[in-house]
């Protein structure tokens, strides 16, 4: 009879681990795990050396995933905010990272494309990147919130346009940095071994933290995509919150693209951060959020733009050719999302449970 009575608990217990919307991208993530593991266990060997200012630094393919996933997490703290208010995505933030990171270059640089010293504080740049990308964000939420039109169709404008106008910016030139201060931001402060995104993500996570914490921001973004017409029944502007989702998107943007542009001291305005927005929108589904709006967990948002950032790496390290990587990638993201939609896991939720009582009526 104690057997019995056990059985139905970790049966319990099981299912309400698996109902949890977190679940799929921390099984993701250690299935990649195990995979790296079993195939090759030097994928986690974490080397410490120094790089060619002789700062001490830390370098593996752990630490990649540290360094480039922590962009890649920022930019889904703002994508799942749209997702969840607007019931669409943003698929401009890689042409916006183009103007942001093209902005600072213009600021820091001033008329010359090879100045000696900063022509202004890196924060004065940093700031004015800010304001810029989240103006952009202010037109794509304009025409989502107050134009009704649908959030890819509004930020094709955008995602067209966006790299030209970065471009512009700099009269078509390439600026370069030759101030080491400037790359520490995408690379290594003096005396810390670890990549500097990595402490902006966490500074990123903090923030939104307490804003969802200390405000009804979260509250407000799902009542408006899970019922629009309903949240504005109750008192709430469906239109500002949309909007503001986008500008806070922006100002991930803005983030991103200073990061990316320190990393290299310069910019290329037809490569820079391509195609990371299908990344971003990859980790906003993996982390078990509805594409089309309502409820959200930006943690599992933050834990998929890891998860992707470890794919990626490790089809890097299976050598997989760069020109095929997509592809490689969506086939193994389409099965991972498949797996954290609502229907199938409330079919495996079901098959769980039918086991569970098999096994039960056998011990029996």
């Amino acid at each position: 009879m104690q057997t019995n009575t056990q059985k139905p608990g970790i049966g319990k217990v099981g299912t309400k681990i698996f109902r949890q919307q977190i679940f799929i991208p921390i099984a993701a993530l250690l299935l990649l795990a195990i995979f790296n593991l079993i195939r090759d266990p030097s994928f986690y060997k974490i080397t410490f050396g120094y790089n060619n200012l002789g700062d001490p630094v830390l370098s593996g393919s752990l630490i990649n995933i540290l360094d480039y996933g922590s962009e890649l997490a920022i930019l889904a703290i703002g994508m799942t905010l749209v997702t969840a208010a607007s019931g669409g995505q943003d698929i401009s933030v890689g042409a916006a990272m183009a103007i942001s990171g093209s902005v600072v270059l213009r600021v820091l640089c001033g008329t010359n494309t090879r100045p000696e010293t900063l022509q202004a504080p890196i924060i004065v740049a940093f700031l004015v990147s800010c304001v810029v990308a989240m103006l952009f964000g202010a037109f794509n939420g304009v025409l989502v919130a107050y134009f009704k039109i649908q959030p890819m169709v509004a930020t094709l404008i955008l995602f067209t346009a966006g790299r030209s106008i970065a471009a512009w910016i700099n009269n078509n030139e390439l600026p370069i940095i030759s101030d080491p201060s400037f790359g520490y931001w995408g690379g290594f402060i003096p005396g810390i071994p670890i990549p500097t995104p990595f402490f902006i993500a966490v500074a990123c996570m903090i923030i939104i933290a307490l804003v969802l914490r200390f405000t009804n921001l979260g509250l407000y973004t799902q009542a408006v995509g899970i019922n629009e017409s309903s949240s504005k029944l109750n008192g709430l502007n469906p239109a500002f919150i949309k909007f503001l989702s986008f500008v806070i998107l922006g100002l991930c943007v803005a983030v991103t693209g200073f990061i990316k542009v320190s990393r290299f001291s310069t910019i290329n305005y037809s490569v820079i951060a391509k195609d990371i927005e299908m990344d971003a929108i990859l980790a906003v589904a993996l982390g078990g959020n509805p594409l089309g709006g309502g409820k959200f967990n930006i943690s599992a948002s933050i834990i998929g733009a890891y998860v992707i950032q470890f794919l990626t790496t490790t089809l890097y390290a299976l050598k997989v050719p760069s020109d095929a990587l997509p592809a490689y990638k969506a086939v193994v993201v389409i099965i991972l999302v498949v797996l954290s939609t609502p229907i199938v896991r409330e079919w495996l939720n079901n098959l769980w449970k039918k086991m569970k009582s098999k096994q039960i009526k056998e011990v029996a």
